[in-house]
């Protein structure tokens, strides 16, 4: 299902788009058959479908599964046992996931084919893109993007982040010339693995390209601002680097090193220019100033990233914000056709020939269509609140506008009806391709950057942080969470009740000692992509506990109940996201107490069983 195609076609990119979303439901009838001829002799299908490739039997015998029931099939994989046993192309690599499970990532199988597929989403972005801006090809793109460890498995398949993948790939290093798509940092900046060091290169080579710079942004919203934040740390040693054509001696990555130099040349000009923009007492519209013909900034803005859409809007100084793409390591799913609308009113049009399609209805406890979010903003705090109607599967040209549904897919590379746990809302057509915007990923609860903490993480953080407290005399009465992203890096807020034991008196004075271990105790008991973000990428800060008086989670209920709330189903919410209920347990905090400590993280092992 994959029409090559010359990124360079503008025309031919548009016209391509037409027919694939025109003929949606032909294209995924085709795609299914495909999937099913292709692999309906593997282990895990033949189970089902006894060699048959046909769509109703598919439907009633292939159960719908998560990734606890396809996890034992990859690890016998990743253990040396043949790629057929789900998949009848050879998997090459297994993908990371930034969803966790049993605190390590989730591992996606992949295909030298897969590389394609993505290859073929990246180019068909640039014609959709063309057509709203013109001029792309006139200049570059200064786009931030950096490669996270990987590992070797038992069998000596690589497991890594689906971005660290493609880049590493040929199909990203030996890339045809795209006259749309010309980075200003050298491929050596992007595949360097010391993330100070390619973050201080991309930004040197983006400072001396600044001229020629159209664009500019990074594939999450919280990476992008991080390297303002960077910008903000070191722009002093940038302008000195600039002024005297030297870079500094702790770049000492050989192929980065060489690669930068290769353009840097002494620029006292540009270094003075760049100065005068960080002379004054604010960061405000610095995109704009720094790379002034800059026509848009390209960010993932939705989903838990929507949390730095103010942010964003106050550096780049009125420079639109543009969401391109809805991918995952499980599949690449689809554009955004209207690039240019507000960051609130992103939706996706998945493509037909990416994957096969099917979406579960979700609907709210009440049975009522609807986004399971509770009237003070907080995410549901149990996932039984999101029932489904049924296992009756709708397939993509059959949902219905304005309805809630969990996306299930079918990939070419050994994923059969698995559920992504993405809630999507259906906003529109494209054709006959529905457009969803992406609602929240099913019980997650907090997320800085790729971290994705849901409840039970929590809950089982916080029972290791009573450890450390209850034997003080103390007693953890009611706790909620909420991720600050008001500095960078943002960084997880618990607000913690506590009464001391058998007393009704006053909270006495907490040793701030032990107060920070429980800090720690938490981090240590997150998962291992809130570790590495915490410790290699530090794309997120040190997790703070903010006590609060007695009688602030009754206010808390008070104002949940003034909002719509039964009184008789009550729950504290284990993360809030309004900011009403936000500034109620604010104004109720006694003291506050940050972890001293960076949590422990190495990358994933795997020993063979």
């Amino acid at each position: 299902m994959l029409v090559p195609y010359d990124p360079n076609d503008v025309e031919a990119g548009i016209k391509l788009l037409e027919e694939v979303t025109k003929n949606a439901d032909k294209v995924q009838e085709q795609v299914l058959k495909e999937i099913l001829d292709e692999n309906g002799q593997t282990q895990y299908l033949n189970e089902f479908l006894r060699g048959s490739s046909d769509k109703k039997l598919f439907k009633d015998e292939v159960p719908v599964v998560n990734y606890e029931d396809i996890k034992p099939y990859i690890e016998r994989i990743a253990n040396g046992e043949p790629s057929q046993i789900i998949c009848a192309q050879q998997i090459t690599e297994l993908l990371t996931s930034s969803g966790t499970s049993g605190g390590q990532p989730k591992m996606m199988p992949s295909t030298a084919q897969d590389l394609d597929r993505k290859t073929f989403f990246y180019n068909i972005l640039v014609p959709v893109m063309n057509k709203y801006v013109s001029g792309l090809e006139q200049g570059k793109a200064m786009y931030l993007l950096f490669v996270k460890p990987e590992i070797s498995t038992p069998c000596g398949l690589m497991a890594r982040p689906v971005l660290t993948s493609y880049y590493k790939s040929n199909n990203f290093r030996n890339r045809p010339f795209n006259r749309f798509s010309i980075y200003t940092s050298p491929d050596e900046t992007i595949l360097c693995q010391d993330n100070k060091q390619s973050m201080y290169c991309q930004l040197l080579c983006g400072l001396i390209q600044r001229d020629e710079v159209l664009r500019v942004g990074a594939i999450f919203a919280s990476a992008f601002l991080r390297a303002i934040k960077f910008l903000e740390d070191h722009w002093k040693e940038l302008c000195s680097t600039i002024r005297s054509g030297s870079l500094s001696d702790w770049i000492t990555d050989s192929s980065c090193r060489n690669a930068v130099l290769e353009i840097l040349r002494p620029d006292s000009g540009l270094a003075n220019s760049i100065e005068t923009h960080f002379g004054g007492s604010s960061l405000e519209g610095i995109v704009k100033k720094l790379w002034p013909r800059t026509k848009f900034v390209e960010v993932i803005v939705t989903g838990s990233m929507a949390q730095y859409i103010p942010t964003l809007e106050f550096y780049s100084g009125g420079i639109p914000l543009v969401s391109t793409m809805y991918a995952s390591s499980e599949c690449y799913f689809g554009i955004n056709f209207k690039p240019l609308s507000k960051p609130c009113d992103v939706s996706y049009t998945l493509l037909p020939n990416m994957a096969y399609f099917e979406f579960l209805p979700v609907v709210d406890k009440n049975h009522n269509e609807g986004e399971v979010v509770r009237p003070n903003g907080a995410v549901a705090s149990n996932h039984k609140e999101e029932k489904e109607t049924s296992l009756e599967l709708v397939d993509l040209v059959d949902v219905k506008l304005g309805h809630y549904y969990e996306l299930v897919v079918t990939t070419f590379t050994g994923l059969y009806r698995y559920r992504v746990g993405d809630i999507l809302k259906v906003t529109g057509f494209h054709n006959k391709a529905p457009q969803f915007r992406f609602v929240h990923r099913r019980n997650v609860v907090l997320s800085v950057d790729t971290d994705k903490t849901n409840e039970e993480d929590l809950l089982n953080a916080i029972t290791q942080a009573k450890l450390v407290v209850e034997p003080k005399g103390f007693l953890l009465t009611e706790y909620t969470s909420y991720a600050d992203t008001s500095s960078i890096p943002g960084h997880y807020v618990l607000f913690w009740e506590l009464k001391s034991k058998g007393t009704n008196d006053d909270l006495p004075e907490l040793d701030p000692e032990t107060m920070e271990e429980c800090c720690s105790t938490m981090e240590e008991s997150l998962d291992s992509v809130y570790r590495r973000c915490r410790r290699k990428d530090k794309s997120i800060g040190p997790l703070e506990i903010r006590i609060v008086k007695q009688g602030a989670f009754d206010a808390l209920m008070d104002y949940c109940v003034s909002q719509g709330s039964s009184v008789n189903q009550y729950k504290t919410p284990r993360c809030i996201k309004s900011e009403e209920a936000i500034n109620i347990l604010e104004s109720k905090v006694v003291a506050k107490f940050f972890s001293k400590k960076t949590p422990f993280w190495e990358p994933l092992t795997m020993g063979k069983k």
